[in-house]
C-alpha cells in the first residue's frame, strides 16, 4: 500500500515526483475557472439573493418532484430498487465539476480504487459555478467516461444556481419547469425576480452528443428526482437536497421521515454535512425539527451521514446514546481546496482531537495556504512555511502530537504567520492578529485559491458493505504518478451494521 500523507512527505506529495497521467483524460482546451472574476460571481448571485431576499428552493424542488410525479417517472417513496448481493462495494465523490486539473487528477486514482464497484455516489455541486446543462460534457460526462457502473446524484447549492434545470435534465431526464406565477409587485419576491439567474437554455443536442461518453448499458442510471432513497444489498441509502441554504423544505422533511422508518441500517447523502469545522448543523426542516433528529432517532437505525460541501474531510464518529454514528464531510472530488488548519481542537459532539481525522491534515494545509498566501501578497521570504514547519507551529498551537514527525523549530516567523492564517490559538489563549481566514476564506478566499500543479490534496471514499459492516476508506488523489497507481488510504474505519428484521 502507497505511503500516505501521515506516514510521509512523499506520501503528502511534496517531494518531487513524477506528475501523473490524468492530463490525458482532458479536454485539448480547459476554460480555468476563476472565483475571484466579477462575471463568475454575478452568475452565482442567486445564493446572496436568495438569503437576503427569500429562498425558492423549496417550492421549486416540489414543483420538480411533482412534475416527475405526474408524468410517471417516479413513485411516491422515490425509491430506486437495485438488485445487489448482500456483499459488494460502492464509490462516493463529492464537489467535482469545475471541469480543470484537479477534478481529473482525482480520475485515475478514483478508477484504480474503484475497480469493480457496483455504483457511485455524486454528493452536492455536480458541475461549477451555476450548473449549467450545456457544461455536463467536460465536467461530468468526459472525466467519467471510464468509470464503467450508474452514478447517482444528490445536487448541491451551486447545482440550484441554474434553477436545478441541467441537474434534472441530466440526472432525471426531466423537461424544464414551466413558468412560475409571477409574485405580487413590491414584495421582497418581486424585487428578487427582478435580479434572479434564469436557467441556461439546454442544448438537447449537445448534451445528447456528451451522453454517448457513458452511454454502455452498464452506466445506465435512472433517478426519480432531486433527493431519493436507494435500496441497495443489506442497506438503504437515503439522499436528500438542502437547496442554496442548506435546509429542507417540509414536504421533502415528511418523504424523510417516511422512507427512515423500518429497521434496515441506513446511510444518509447530503450536500450540507451535520458536524463540519468543529461545529454541528443539524439541519432544519422547514416547519420544525431537524435532520440530525431523525439520523439521531434510535428507530431509524441510521449508522452514517456524509455530506459534501465543504472541500475536504473530515471524520467525527460521535456516540449516540450508545451508539455510534459516523459522520463524515467528503467534498474533495475536485473543487479548489478549503482549509483544514483553521479547525479548531476537535471538542464536539462528544468527539475528541484524538478521535477527530481529517485530509489534508492541518499541517499540510497551512502550508499550502502560507504559499497561497506569500506569492498573492509578494511575501514570499516572510509567509512560505514548509510543510515540517507549519505541522510543527500546528502541534504547538493545538497542544498535540505531531501526526507526521517533525524537527523543524516553532519560531516568531512561523507562529507569526499561523495567527495571521487563522489557526486557532492554544488552548485558554485568543489570537489577537488574524486575516479573516476561516469564513472569509471559506467564502472568498479558498475560492481563489485553485491550483493547476500538484499536489491537490483531493479524496473520493469506498465503501465496501457486507451483512454486518461497512468498511470506509477516505483515498488521496495528490496529482503524481505513484499515488495513481496506489492510491493513498487517509482514513480506515468499519461501521458495525445492526441486525435487522427484514424491515
Amino acid at each position: 500500500m502507497s505511503a500516505s500523507s501521515r506516514d510521509s512527505l512523499a506520501g503528502a506529495g511534496w517531494q518531487s515526483q513524477k506528475p501523473g497521467s490524468y492530463r490525458e483524460l482532458m479536454p485539448a482546451h480547459v476554460a480555468k475557472l476563476s472565483w475571484l472574476n466579477p462575471a463568475t460571481l454575478w452568475k452565482a448571485r442567486n445564493g446572496p439573493l436568495a438569503a437576503l431576499l427569500g429562498d425558492p428552493t423549496g417550492t421549486d424542488r416540489q414543483r420538480w418532484v411533482r412534475g416527475q410525479l405526474d408524468r410517471g417517472a417516479a413513485t411516491a417513496d422515490l425509491v430506486i430498487e437495485r438488485d445487489d448481493p448482500d456483499e459488494y462495494s460502492f464509490i462516493y465523490i463529492a464537489d467535482t465539476g469545475e471541469g480543470d486539473d484537479p477534478q481529473y487528477a482525482v480520475v485515475p486514482g478514483l478508477l484504480k480504487a474503484g475497480a469493480g464497484t457496483r455504483y457511485a455516489v455524486l454528493s452536492s455541486d455536480v458541475i461549477y459555478p451555476v450548473g449549467s446543462a450545456n457544461e455536463y460534457g467536460t465536467k461530468f460526462f468526459q472525466p467519467y467516461r471510464d468509470y464503467d457502473a450508474p452514478i447517482y446524484a444528490v445536487p448541491g447549492n451551486h447545482d440550484w444556481y441554474d434553477g436545478l434545470t441541467g441537474f434534472m435534465r441530466v440526472f432525471c431526464r426531466a423537461p424544464a419547469l414551466p413558468p412560475a406565477a409571477r409574485p405580487r409587485p413590491l414584495t421582497a419576491a418581486w424585487w428578487r425576480t427582478l435580479l434572479w439567474k434564469s436557467p441556461d437554455e439546454p442544448d438537447d443536442a449537445r448534451l445528447d452528443e456528451a451522453r454517448l461518453m457513458r452511454s454502455a448499458a452498464s452506466q445506465a442510471a435512472s433517478q426519480p428526482g432531486p433527493y431519493w432513497a436507494l435500496d441497495s444489498g443489506p442497506i438503504r441509502i437515503i439522499g436528500i437536497d438542502t437547496g442554496l441554504l442548506g435546509g429542507i423544505d417540509r414536504e421533502q422533511g415528511e418523504w424523510l421521515r417516511r422512507v427512515s422508518l423500518g429497521s434496515r441500517p441506513k446511510i444518509l447523502v447530503t450536500g450540507s454535512p451535520i458536524y463540519v469545522d468543529g461545529e454541528h448543523h443539524p439541519c432544519a426542516i422547514e416547519g420544525g425539527g431537524t435532520v440530525d433528529e431523525i439520523v439521531r432517532d434510535p428507530t431509524r437505525n441510521f449508522v452514517a451521514a456524509i455530506g459534501g460541501d465543504i472541500h475536504n474531510y473530515q471524520h467525527y464518529p460521535v456516540d449516540v446514546d450508545g451508539r455510534r454514528i459516523e459522520y463524515v464531510v467528503s467534498g474533495g472530488g475536485g473543487a479548489f481546496m478549503h482549509a483544514t488548519h483553521t479547525i479548531p481542537r476537535v471538542a464536539v459532539g462528544g468527539v475528541t482531537e484524538e478521535q477527530f481525522r481529517c485530509y489534508p491534515m492541518r499541517g499540510d494545509s497551512l502550508a499550502f495556504y502560507s504559499r497561497l498566501y506569500g506569492r498573492r501578497l509578494r511575501m514570499r521570504r516572510l509567509f512560505d512555511l514548509t510543510p515540517d514547519e507549519a505541522s510543527a507551529v500546528i502541534a504547538r498551537r493545538l497542544a498535540v502530537k505531531p501526526i507526521r514527525a517533525t524537527g523543524a523549530p516553532v519560531t516568531l516567523r512561523t507562529r507569526f504567520v499561523a495567527t495571521v492564517l487563522g489557526v486557532a490559538p492554544r488552548p485558554h489563549r485568543r489570537a489577537r492578529v488574524r486575516l479573516p481566514v476561516r469564513r472569509a476564506l471559506t467564502q472568498v478566499l479558498s475560492p481563489g485559491s485553485a491550483t493547476y500543479s500538484p499536489p491537490f490534496f483531493k479524496s473520493f471514499l469506498r465503501l465496501d458493505v457486507s451483512p454486518t459492516a461497512v468498511r470506509v476508506r477516505c483515498f488521496a488523489a495528490t496529482g503524481l504518478r505513484d499515488q495513481e497507481l496506489d492510491p493513498p488510504v487517509e482514513d480506515d474505519f468499519l461501521i458495525a451494521l445492526p441486525p435487522t428484521d427484514g424491515a
